[in-house]
């Protein structure tokens, strides 16, 4: 864990984010803290990382989502050197979408 980012505002912040009980009230909480570019942004590197988990490459994955070349590196050191929390959400997804959550 980056302790750079550990501090009562992250925390509160987080807390926050897991008092969250809908998808609805997510995409409520969510339009009131960001802008839609930043929830797009967000949105694509989750995306990113669940194609370069599926094995995809760099190229599969601009042309499919047009996202730049430094973002599918940026989310691809963070699947393979950060601290695991790409991993944990794609196995926790994985039953809902069909996937049997190995890599």
């Amino acid at each position: 864990m980056n302790e750079k980012i550990r501090e009562p505002g992250a925390d509160r912040l987080f807390d926050a984010i897991l008092s969250l009980e809908s998808r609805e009230e997510c995409y409520a909480f969510f339009e009131d803290l960001c802008t839609i570019q930043e929830l797009k942004s967000m949105a694509s590197r989750l995306e990113v990382a669940t194609m370069l988990r599926d094995g995809l490459t760099y190229q599969e994955i601009t042309d499919r989502t047009g996202v730049s070349a430094a973002t599918i590196s940026r989310v691809n050191r963070a699947l393979s050197y950060g601290a695991d929390g790409y991993r944990r959400v794609l196995e926790r997804q994985a039953p809902e979408s069909g996937r049997s959550g190995d890599r």
